[in-house]
C-alpha cells in the first residue's frame, strides 16, 4: 500500500494534482475556525464545551459543517445549501420540462443545470443564514443552556446583516473550492470536501466514547465499525449487470455495432440521498412543536416520541420512510422507458428480450427487485446511531453509521477509484494489486 503511494507521488502531474487537492482541503478546514465577525469567539467555544449541549435538530447541519455550525464559523452552513441545491434541481425535472430538456442536451445543458446549482445555493444560503442567526439571538441553537443566549456582540440591523453576508460568501467560496479540486485536483470536489468534514469529527467521536464509556467500549466499537465497514463496502460494490447486445448495422461504407456491454444497476442506486430526506421529515415534527405552547399535549407526545431518537416509535418511522424515500428517489433519477428508448435507437437490445415496451418492463421489474433489498440495507444503516444510543448512549458520537458511513465509503472508493485510473493509464498498473 504504502509502495502504491510512493508511486503516485512519483507521477509529477499525478503529485501535483494530489498536493493541489490536500492544499484545498487544509485551506477549507482552516476557514471552518475562523469566526465570524460580530460573534463573541471566547463565548460560543465555552458553549461548545457546556456539558448541557444538545445538538438536537442541528446534528444533520453540524455533521455536513465539520463542526463549524457551532463554532459559528465564516463556514458555518458548510455545504448543506449545495446539497440541499442539488437535490431541489434532480426533484425539479420531474416538474419543469425544461430542466428535463436541459438534462437531455449533454454538456451545454448540464453547465446550464450547474449554473440554476449555484443560484439557488446562494438564496438557501441567504435563507439559512438568516434562520441560523435568529436561532443564535433566541439561544436555542445551544439548547437554551445558561450563558448561550448573547453570542452576537453587535445586535445591530446591520451587524446582523454583515454577519449573514459573510456566511453567505462562505458557502459561494466551498462551492468555488470544491469546483477548482474537480478540474484540477483529483476525485469530486464537493465530494471529498463533504468526505473531510465528516472525517473531522472522527478523532472527536472516538475519543468521546474512550472517556465515557471505557476502553473495553471503545475497542467494541471499533471492532463493530471494522465490520459494518467491510459490509458496506461490499454493499456498495454490489451491482446487477444487465447485458446488452448491439446489432451491426452499416453507415456509409462502414460497420458499426456487434458489440457487447452491460448496463449496471447497483444495489444502492439512491445513494445517501434517501437517508438526508428521512432526517430532514423527522426533523419538521420538531421543529412544529418549537412554536407551541410547551404544556400542550401535542408538543410533549413529540418530545417524547420524535425529538431524541431513542424510542421504537421513531426508530420504525425512520426506517419506513427511508425504504419509501429509497424507491421514491430511484423512480426519479433512473427511468425506465428512456432507457429502453435509448437502446432501441442505437440498436441495443438485451438477450431473450424484445426491444421497446418489453425491455422497459423488463427493466423495471429488474429495478424494482434490486431496489428492494437496497432499501432494507439503507434502513439498517441509518439506524446503526439509534441502536448505539440505546445500547451504549453514543448517538452523537458514534461514527460507523447512518449518513457518515455512507459518504465516507462512497467517496473513498471512487476516489481511489480515480487515482487508480490514472495510475493504469501512466504505468499500467494500478494503486491497488
Amino acid at each position: 500500500m504504502l509502495g502504491a503511494v510512493g508511486r503516485a507521488f512519483r507521477t509529477p502531474d499525478l503529485r501535483n494534482k494530489l498536493l493541489f487537492t490536500l492544499g484545498i482541503i487544509v485551506l477549507f478546514r482552516l476557514g471552518s475556525f475562523i469566526p465570524s465577525p460580530g460573534i463573541d469567539y471566547a463565548q460560543v467555544q465555552e458553549c461548545v464545551a457546556s456539558p448541557q449541549l444538545t445538538q438536537g435538530a442541528f446534528g444533520m447541519i453540524n455533521l455536513f459543517s465539520g463542526g463549524a455550525l457551532l463554532q459559528l464559523s465564516i463556514f458555518a452552513l458548510g455545504l448543506m445549501p449545495y446539497i440541499t441545491a442539488s437535490i431541489i434541481t434532480q426533484l425539479l425535472r420531474v416538474v419543469i420540462p425544461r430542466f428535463e430538456a436541459l438534462h437531455k442536451e449533454g454538456a451545454s445543458g448540464q453547465a446550464k443545470l450547474t449554473q440554476y446549482t449555484r443560484y439557488m445555493t446562494l438564496g438557501l444560503a441567504v435563507l439559512n443564514a438568516t434562520t441560523l442567526v435568529s436561532t443564535v439571538r433566541t439561544g436555542a441553537l445551544f439548547g437554551n443552556v445558561e450563558g448561550c443566549q448573547d453570542l452576537i456582540i453587535n445586535d445591530t440591523w446591520w451587524g446582523i446583516g454583515i454577519i449573514i453576508m459573510t456566511m453567505t460568501a462562505g458557502t459561494g467560496l466551498i462551492m468555488w473550492l470544491g469546483e477548482q479540486i474537480t478540474e484540477r485536483g483529483v476525485g469530486n470536489g464537493m465530494s471529498l470536501l463533504i468526505f473531510t468534514l465528516i472525517a473531522a469529527g472522527f478523532p472527536s467521536s472516538f475519543g468521546n466514547i474512550l472517556n465515557s464509556q471505557g476502553i473495553d467500549i471503545f475497542l467494541l466499537v471499533i471492532l463493530v465499525g471494522l465490520v459494518i465497514v467491510c459490509l458496506v463496502v461490499f454493499v456498495e460494490q454490489s451491482q446487477r449487470r444487465i447485458p446488452v447486445q448491439y446489432a451491426k448495422r452499416m453507415v456509409g461504407r462502414r460497420m458499426f455495432g456487434g458489440t457487447s456491454t452491460y448496463i449496471p444497476i447497483k444495489v444502492n442506486q439512491a445513494g445517501v440521498i434517501p437517508v438526508i430526506f428521512s432526517s430532514s421529515v423527522l426533523y419538521l415534527p420538531s421543529l412544529i412543536s418549537q412554536f407551541g405552547d410547551p404544556g400542550d399535549q401535542w408538543v410533549q407526545w413529540i418530545g417524547t416520541y420524535f425529538t431524541q431518537g431513542d424510542h421504537p416509535i421513531y426508530m420504525v418511522t425512520y426506517f419506513i420512510l427511508t425504504i419509501f424515500f429509497t424507491f421514491f428517489y430511484v423512480a426519479i433519477t433512473f427511468n425506465p422507458e428512456e432507457v429502453a428508448d435509448n437502446m432501441k435507437r442505437y440498436g441495443g437490445f438485451i438477450p431473450g428480450i424484445r426491444a421497446g415496451r418489453p425491455t422497459e418492463q423488463y427493466l423495471s421489474y429488474v429495478l424494482t427487485r434490486i431496489t428492494l433489498p437496497g432499501s432494507l440495507y439503507l434502513g439498517c444503516v441509518a439506524l446503526i446511531p439509534l441502536v448505539a444510543l440505546v445500547l451504549i448512549n453514543a448517538n452523537q458520537d458514534f461514527p460507523f453509521g447512518g449518513t457518515s458511513l455512507l459518504i465516507i465509503v462512497g467517496v473513498g472508493l471512487e476516489t481511489v477509484k480515480q487515482i487508480n485510473s490514472q495510475m493504469q493509464q501512466r504505468h499500467y498498473e494500478g494503486l491497488l494489486r
